[in-house]
């Protein structure tokens, strides 16, 4: 099936995750000016009047360089919405991502019709992510464009299927467009993730350690320093099970292997769990690949050569 819109003429076929507190418009310009997806979380712009500023320079910016650059034009931008109920600001980052008809909204921790609808109505597509093939069908009968598919391993609130068993799943089914998350951070695994029937890798972690990423030295470090050893499994911080660097949390002084659950009740994206985790570290398992906190438009290039480099590799294994 023909990707949809946007979706089908990306340099490189890569989204970048929006990440929580450390998306910002910079990261996002560079991400897409360097030919990936660039993502933002709504709620990262606050007070909730800042993510007309951060539209406005997003947009504004893009156009500019590619009236500069038409040979080579940006890759769309992305927008995240948490539909779960305990984001109130929902309807208000709805409005302001209708005026700049924002090309793609990823949708998180619930699917709605009304949500979907409203960005059909200005020509943008959805994805939504989703950690089973149970919650994938839901997104798609509600109307979703695509999905993406956190598997295990994915930084922040991430699922804990197997990535060949939840594209395999999902692929008996669905053949719109559909991003894989878990684990990936070099050009190989890009390929992977095509290799397995995923359209998109979905990539979050590496970007943190990038210049432009709105994290603390130390997270970016910590990333740089880590392994898949130093992530740790919770739903302590937010009520939703997902990854989390080990340093941050002995920082907090919690023993990462004794955390207790929290309340799935007690799901909370706003004010009050930015203020009190703030300094706990979501990170995926893929980080080893990491050995220094660059541009992202360095990670992106090593990204691409890597990719290139793994296609060859399989065209010469395919034609021994």
């Amino acid at each position: 099936m023909p990707l949809p819109g946007v979706l089908g003429s990306l340099p490189l076929p890569i989204i970048g995750a929006p990440l929580f507190i450390i998306s910002n418009p910079k990261l996002v310009i560079e991400q897409c000016k360097a030919g990936v997806v660039g993502a933002m979380p709504a709620l990262n712009a606050r007070p909730a009047e800042q993510l007309d500023d951060w539209l406005a320079e997003i947009t504004e910016t893009l156009a500019a360089y590619n009236t500069s650059h038409p040979d080579r034009p940006a890759a769309p931008f992305a927008v995240n919405q948490i539909v779960h109920k305990s984001n109130d600001r929902l309807d208000h980052d709805m409005q302001v991502c209708a005026k700049y008809k924002v090309p793609i909204i990823i949708t998180s921790l619930g699917a709605r019709i009304d949500v979907n609808d409203a960005v059909h109505a200005w020509g943008g597509v959805v994805m939504h992510d989703i950690i089973n093939n149970f919650f994938a069908k839901k997104a798609i009968e509600k109307g979703a464009d695509g999905l993406i598919a956190v598997a295990a391993g994915a930084g922040g609130h991430a699922g804990v299927k197997s990535p060949f068993a939840l594209i395999q799943e999902i692929r008996e089914w669905f053949d719109g467009p559909v991003a894989l998350s878990g684990s990936i951070a070099s050009g190989g695994a890009v390929l992977a993730a095509q290799a397995m029937g995923a359209d998109f890798a979905y990539i979050g972690s590496a970007f943190i350690a990038t210049a432009e990423a709105r994290a603390a030295e130390g997270y970016k470090q910590a990333i740089v320093e880590g392994s898949s050893d130093d992530i740790v499994y919770s739903n302590l911080f937010t009520g939703v099970h997902g990854n989390y660097l080990k340093p941050s949390i002995r920082a907090a002084g919690l023993d990462p292997d004794k955390l207790p659950e929290s309340d799935p009740g007690s799901m909370n994206f706003g004010g009050d769990a930015r203020k009190a985790w703030k300094d706990i570290w979501g990170c995926g398992q893929g980080i080893g690949s990491i050995k220094a906190v660059t541009p992202a438009s360095e990670l992106i290039a090593r990204l691409a050569r890597e990719y290139r480099m793994a296609r060859e590799r399989l065209a010469l294994c395919q034609a021994a």
